[in-house]
């Protein structure tokens, strides 16, 4: 009869009561942070919720595993609250992002000025995300509402984030300003990545 290996079983045993020593240990942080209104962001953010977008978009962000999208996402979440002008600048950088990929990824052209308002063009027209194109008029406000917000985040980094230096006029950016910004762009990129998804299961 063939002994059993008891290192092998005690190695197992071991590593099982360590994983679940670690999932309870998650479990009664995430329930503390909870009773605080707080929530644990990946990468060892602590959030009050004020600037968290919705989960489904920050999923369809780490399932493609973009790097540049991530890091953009995280830097905006991190600086609402302590570098307002920070998060402004990396909510535009996220549209960036997102736009440049699905150009590359689909193969369209890209446009010799690579800012966000000609990237977005693109996007918008393969998309079909022209107002003329809908026949329902509550929906040809709300994109052409979606349009002016695009143009509008694109501005507003401009002018008043930190990817840019300060002229006459000094912008006094405050956390609810940025998460304004962070909260647009995020709509607009849920709602892009969702249509992109739509058409690719066609």
């Amino acid at each position: 009869m063939e002994l059993p290996d008891i290192e092998e079983n005690a190695r197992s045993m071991y590593s099982m009561h360590a994983a679940d020593t670690k999932k309870e240990f998650k479990r009664k942080i995430e329930a503390i942070l909870s009773r605080r209104n707080l929530t644990y962001i990946a990468g060892g953010i602590i959030s009050d919720g004020s600037s968290t977008p919705s989960r489904s978009l920050a999923e369809l962000i780490k399932d493609r595993d973009i790097p540049s999208i991530d890091a953009e996402f995280t830097r905006a979440l991190v600086n609402v609250n302590s570098e307002p002008r920070e998060a402004v600048s990396a909510a535009c950088n996220i549209l960036e992002s997102i736009f440049k990929t699905y150009i590359t990824d689909e193969n369209l052209e890209m446009p010799q000025k690579q800012d966000l308002q000609n990237i977005w063009k693109v996007v918008r027209s393969d998309l079909g995300f022209e107002p003329g194109l809908l026949q329902d008029d509550d929906l040809k406000r709300i994109l052409s509402g979606v349009l002016s917000v695009v143009d509008g985040i694109g501005a507003f980094r401009t002018h008043a984030s930190s990817a840019h230096g300060e002229g006459r006029k000094v912008y006094k950016l405050k956390p609810r300003h940025a998460r304004l910004a962070i909260h647009s762009a995020h709509t607009i990129a849920l709602f892009v990545l969702e249509t992109w998804d739509e058409r690719k299961r066609r």
